[in-house]
This record gives C-alpha cells, sequence and structure tokens, in this order.
C-alpha cells in the first residue's frame, strides 16, 4: 500500500488493493463528505423498523376488541410482523452480500409502504396479519444491509467509531418507539371519542410517510459500500464512490486492474464469493465462538426486551391499574428518559469501555431488574407502585446501555465485508425467531402467570450473562475486515485489541 493511500487528508491516495480500500475507511472520512449522511440514512430503516414494531402496542386491546380476539389470535396479529422479519433477515443477509448493499438499500421501502396502508384498511385480522408480516420482510432486508453499511463507512478507532456508528441502531430505535408513542397521545387528545376505534389505524398507516421520505433521500446521497465494491473487484468503482461519499480523492495505481471481470482484478481482496454456504462458514474456524455468542446475546435480548418493552402499555394499564393517558405519559417518559439515555451513553462510551464490558454491566442491571419486578407482583400501595415503575426504568436503561446497542455490534463486527450479510442475517433470523416467540407468549403468559411471568422473562439476561462469561470477544476496535486480506496479525489496531480482549479474561 502506498504512502498517500495511508491518509485521507493527502493529495491522491492510491488503492492496489480492496485491503488499502478498507484501510481508508478505517482512517476515517474527509471534512465536508456525505459519509454522515450515508449513515443516518442507514438508520432510517432501523427507525421504520421500531416505529411499526411500537405503533401497535398502545392498539393492541382495540384491535382485539375490534376483531374478537383470542389472546392466540391477539399473539397472532402481534407477532405476524416478527415471522415476516424471519424470512426477510434470512434473505437479506444473502442478497447484501450478493447482489451489494445499494441494491437491497433501495428496494426494501416498498415493503414498509405497501404494507403500512393495507394495515391503515385491514377489513379483518387475516388481512392485519398478512400485511404485518410484509411489513416485516422489509424490517428482514433491511437491518442486514443497514448494518453494513454502519460498520463500512465508519472509522476503526476513536470517537464515533465503527461499534458507536453500529451502536447507534439503539437510540434510533427508540426515538422511533418514542415517536410512535407521541403521535399516538396526539391521535388521543385529538380524535373525538366516536372514532376512538380509528387510532390504530392511523398509527399504523403513518409508517408510510417517513418511510417515502427515506426513499427520497437514499435515492441522491445513498451509495454503494466501496469495501464490498472492492471486495468484487471493482477497485476503480470503490474510488468512485470514496470520492462521492468519503471525500478521499482516490484512484487505481498504476498497473492495476480495477474494472470488474478483468482477470486478476480482485488481487489482494481475498475476496470469498457470496453464497448459502456462506451461512455455514459461520459455524467454522474462529467464527463459531463468535456466532454463539452473537446469537445468544441476540436472542436473550430479543426475547426479554420484546416481552417488556411491546407489552409496556398492557403492564402499566393492568398491572398498574392506570389510565390510558397516564399509560401513554409514562411509556412515553421510561422509553426516552432510561432506554434512549443509555443507547446514548453506550454510543459515547463503547470506544473506551468495549461492549463486552458494557454488555455485562445490562444484562446484570435487567436481571436484577425482572427479578424484582416478580418479587413485587402487582402492586397494592403506592410505594410499590413506585418501585416497579422503577425497576421498568432499570431494565430499559440496562437493555440501552448493554444488549440492546451492543446485540448489533457482535453481530456485525464478529465478521468481515465478505460474510458480513449473512452474519447479521443469520443474527436477525434467529432474534426474530425469538421476539416472535416472545409476542405470541407474552399475552398468554400474562393472562395465565400475571406478573409472574417476569420469572420466566429473567432467564434470558441470565442467559446472556453466561455466554459472555463464557466467550469473552471484544468486537470493539478490531480490524475484522482484515481477516479478507490475512492481514490480521499485521495490523496494530488488531494488536491493540487482542490486548484487550487478553485483560478482559
Amino acid at each position: 500500500m502506498s504512502a498517500s493511500a495511508s491518509s485521507p487528508s493527502g493529495p491522491r491516495a492510491l488503492i492496489r488493493s480492496a485491503a488499502d480500500v478498507s484501510q481508508l475507511v478505517n482512517a476515517g472520512a474527509a471534512r465536508g463528505s456525505n459519509a454522515r449522511i450515508v449513515v443516518a440514512i442507514a438508520l432510517g430503516g432501523v427507525f421504520l423498523d421500531a416505529y411499526d414494531l411500537g405503533a401497535l402496542a398502545f392498539g393492541l386491546k382495540d384491535v382485539a376488541r375490534e376483531f374478537s380476539l383470542t389472546p392466540a389470535g391477539t399473539g397472532f396479529v402481534a407477532s405476524a410482523i416478527t415471522f415476516g422479519a424471519i424470512v426477510g433477515a434470512f434473505l437479506g443477509g444473502f442478497l447484501t452480500d450478493r447482489i451489494g448493499r445499494y441494491r437491497v438499500f433501495m428496494a426494501d421501502m416498498f415493503f414498509f409502504v405497501v404494507a403500512a396502508i393495507a394495515c391503515a384498511l385491514a377489513p379483518n385480522a387475516w388481512v392485519l396479519g398478512g400485511a404485518r408480516f410484509v411489513m416485516g420482510l422489509g424490517v428482514g432486508i433491511d437491518l442486514p444491509v443497514a448494518m453494513a453499511f454502519l460498520a463500512e463507512f465508519s472509522r476503526l478507532a476513536g470517537r464515533g467509531n465503527k461499534a458507536a456508528r453500529v451502536a447507534m441502531w439503539c437510540p434510533v430505535w427508540y426515538a422511533a418507539i418514542s415517536v410512535s408513542y407521541l403521535l399516538v397521545l396526539a391521535l388521543f387528545a385529538t380524535l373525538p371519542a366516536s372514532h376512538s376505534h380509528l387510532l390504530w389505524r392511523l398509527t399504523l398507516g403513518f409508517g408510510a410517510v417517513p418511510a417515502l421520505a427515506i426513499i427520497a433521500v437514499r435515492s441522491r446521497y445513498i451509495s454503494e459500500s466501496p469495501i464490498w465494491a472492492a471486495n468484487q473487484g471493482d477497485l476503480a468503482g470503490a474510488a468512485r464512490i470514496l470520492k462521492r461519499s468519503y471525500g478521499i480523492d482516490a484512484e487505481v495505481a498504476p498497473g492495476v486492474p480495477g474494472v470488474p471481470g478483468v482477470p486478476g482484478q480482485a488481487a489482494g481482496s481475498g475476496r470469498r464469493a457470496a453464497s448459502l454456504r456462506n451461512y455455514g462458514a459461520l459455524l467454522r474456524g474462529v467464527y463459531t465462538r463468535r456466532t454463539v455468542l452473537a446469537t445468544v446475546i441476540g436472542v436473550a435480548s430479543a426475547f426479554a426486551y420484546n416481552a417488556v418493552a411491546f407489552g409496556l402499555p398492557v403492564i402499566l394499564s393492568s398491572f398498574l391499574a392506570q389510565s390510558m393517558l397516564t399509560t401513554i405519559l409514562a411509556s412515553l417518559v421510561l422509553n426516552l428518559g432510561f432506554a434512549f439515555v443509555g443507547g446514548l451513553i453506550a454510543v459515547r462510551t463503547v470506544p473506551r469501555l468495549g461492549a463486552w464490558k458494557l454488555t455485562v454491566w445490562g444484562y446484570a442491571v435487567q436481571f436484577a431488574a425482572l427479578v424484582g419486578l416478580a418479587i413485587v407482583g402487582k402492586p397494592s400501595a403506592a410505594v410499590e407502585v413506585v418501585i416497579a415503575v422503577a425497576l421498568l426504568a432499570a431494565f430499559l436503561f440496562g437493555q440501552g446501555i448493554g444488549p440492546g446497542s451492543h446485540s448489533m455490534s457482535f453481530a456485525s463486527l464478529s465478521y468481515p465485508t465478505s460474510l458480513r450479510g449473512v452474519g447479521v442475517g443469520l443474527n436477525q433470523t434467529l432474534m426474530r425467531a425469538s421476539s416472535t416467540v416472545s409476542l405470541f407468549l407474552f399475552p398468554v403468559l400474562a393472562a395465565a402467570l400475571g406478573t409472574r411471568v417476569f420469572w420466566i422473562i429473567a432467564i434470558a439476561p441470565l442467559c446472556g450473562l453466561a455466554a459472555l462469561l463464557a466467550v469473552r470477544w471484544e468486537p470493539s476496535g478490531y480490524d475484522v475486515d482484515a481477516e479478507d486480506f490475512g492481514t490480521v496479525a499485521a495490523t496494530a489496531a488488531n494488536a491493540v485489541a487482542a490486548r484487550d480482549v487478553a485483560a478482559v479474561q
């Protein structure tokens, strides 16, 4: 690699291989580049994912009443979006690696627009469930490509590094949940009592508005990942992307083929062809332990969070006997004041503390909070209500600072570019399966067990803690993309990361 290619501030960066492109990205974007806009756009899908999940939380009782649903029917409607996300994540992970980040990114908003409108107009529970399934396809397809963009348009070390950018998905998630709560609050305050049954329809239908806005913005600013393009052998294309989106004046070094299809063009790329067989590669060699850890963290996080967060309005209104208005306000305050704040703290501290340590702390707080909620039971006195709400707040804070933020760090940063799509896809497939089970079972278990359901939910963070203590892998600050090029041992960043991992062990 040439000296000029080692710094984005130089007059001209010469690239001879995909490894050069990766190192330029790791060094950071030039001032005035579109890299931050690309990251913001990538987070747009995450926003819609969370919005569409939270939008039905307050309307679930109205849906059950309007369509005369049993608890099992209610669980079907609630979990349909995650059934779709299971299929979408598996296919989306493969397509992200196969045809590129850009093409998948530009296509998946279609599902959000069509499904949101269909949900708003649904004449029965079957149509509503089907529309939610289609919406889930969009969610599942979007997450792998969004995480790939966050990882592949961010520097390796320092403030705003890859781990911090990936962790941004968490506060964006809670911001979207809060937006859905605010919209419900506004509609609840303005709709006449005779039209209150339209509340859930308007809330779900509104999801088409940000989806259309994201489509418009994406078409102007989004580009292919330069690292993915280079890994496909398109060094000339990667150079153009670096100049357009990263602000780096790069060009292919003389004598190095940089056009796709030219023999020898992938020199130094370590290219691994995109294939469904790559899912099997996640369970071989060094990736086995990382995959197991990322999977347990993701599954445990999804199960516990969906049970508590999606069931938060039910918990507050039924267990704590609060009115609809109080329930909306309390849910909004808890999400903004604790889950969102916890996520912001995670983003700021992960470059210094690491994802492993923060996730351990988060799970420990969640386990203690859930055990406390199970012990308190249904509050009968004012002080018990305060304790119960404080424990819910602690759970959400633990989610924000720990597994909520860093489940995607482990899923995205445990694999190099050639495996990142399928890595996140597999993780999301299993996470969504866990969410489906959680969303389906929570109404049933809550109806049968009351607050004793928290004993069941507490098993999830306990499993997460056990996995973290067994596999002490730290993805933050580790140049995992270098594993595509066989240069891991030679990078100073990875030497530092190796010492950090040894320290926690």
